[in-house]
């Protein structure tokens, strides 16, 4: 088959035309900055961190926000977590390492280790046995802790994620099999309901790009990068819910596109439902916004580690 605007061999089909490798490139990194523009995901003034670990969406986030921010002469860096799992994360930091040396991105990296006393590694076996929490609990309650305490050291006033439209359905349909309404009012390309001047506004510029556009982007422009998956992925709901999504997109084409956008209207009615909701206090422990005296890092904290 052939690109729908040229004569070339066609690599992907969507939204009804057919694109080659270079028409593909284009039609993904205008989509993405058209998001940006639209939400005002990046601004002028912004000192932007961008989220990575060296995996496709955090790579082609990464490169992306490189370009916008360098032809809007805006500052940006970029963020990684290392939780400590060994033979993953070691693997795709050094993947991103090779990334951020060739474009010349300045990289910060902090760990669990260094901020939470242990690596997930060493405490994955004492979560599930004593405290009966999957690693994937744990994991992103210590990863957005930290991912937020050192964009807030590095004075950055966003924080741009990888999450694509594949995340962000299976988010909503998450939170609805689960009852968490509330929780969905803090979706959309800018996440947060609360605004509270210790949190960084979290951005999502591959917000309405599916999953396989992004690894077909990260795979067109040779990026260096490892497919597999963490090895904690299958304990988890998420991996359940992106399963039968993925299931339902294959008998359904347009489905995942379909829920966000149904998402995407109802969500200002959410915002405006969950507006007063109660306000936050200060952790005890460690002076973040936490909706209880002590937050959920700091408990965690507690009871695996300390």
């Amino acid at each position: 088959m052939k690109c729908t605007k040229c004569e070339e061999k066609a690599v992907y089909r969507g939204q009804g035309q057919y694109f080659c490798k270079n028409h593909f490139i284009k039609y993904f990194e205008n989509k993405v900055f058209r998001t940006i523009k639209r939400y005002n995901l990046i601004e002028k003034n912004d000192n932007v961190c961008v989220a990575t670990s060296g995996g496709k969406d955090s790579l082609t986030v990464l490169y992306l926000t490189m370009l916008y921010c360098k032809k809007y002469d805006i500052k940006f860096f970029a963020l990684a977590i290392d939780e400590g799992i060994k033979g993953y994360r070691d693997h795709t930091l050094d993947d991103l390492k090779i990334f951020c040396e060739k474009y010349g991105i300045q990289l910060n990296i902090v760990s669990f280790k260094e901020k939470f006393g242990d690596t997930l590694d060493n405490i994955r076996d004492k979560a599930l046995t004593e405290q009966n929490k999957k690693p994937c609990t744990v994991c992103g309650i210590f990863r957005r802790t930290a991912l937020n305490r050192a964009a807030r050291e590095f004075k950055a006033t966003k924080l741009v994620t990888g999450h694509n439209l594949d995340d962000e359905a299976q988010s909503y349909m998450m939170n609805l099999l689960l009852g968490n309404m509330s929780h969905n009012a803090a979706l959309g390309p800018i996440t947060g309901l609360n605004l509270n001047d210790k949190f960084i506004p979290r951005v999502k510029p591959l917000y309405f790009m599916l999953e396989k556009e992004t690894r077909l982007f990260a795979i067109l422009k040779g990026f260096k990068v490892s497919f597999n998956e963490c090895p904690n992925i299958n304990q988890s709901f998420r991996a359940v819910v992106r399963d039968e999504l993925n299931n339902i997109e294959n008998k359904l084409p347009g489905a995942k596109n379909s829920i966000v956008n149904a998402f995407l209207e109802i969500l200002p009615l959410l915002k405006q439902h969950y507006k007063n909701n109660k306000p936050f206090k200060t952790c005890i422990k460690c002076g973040d916004p936490s909706a209880n005296e002590i937050c959920n890092a700091c408990k965690l904290e507690e009871e695996l580690i300390n």
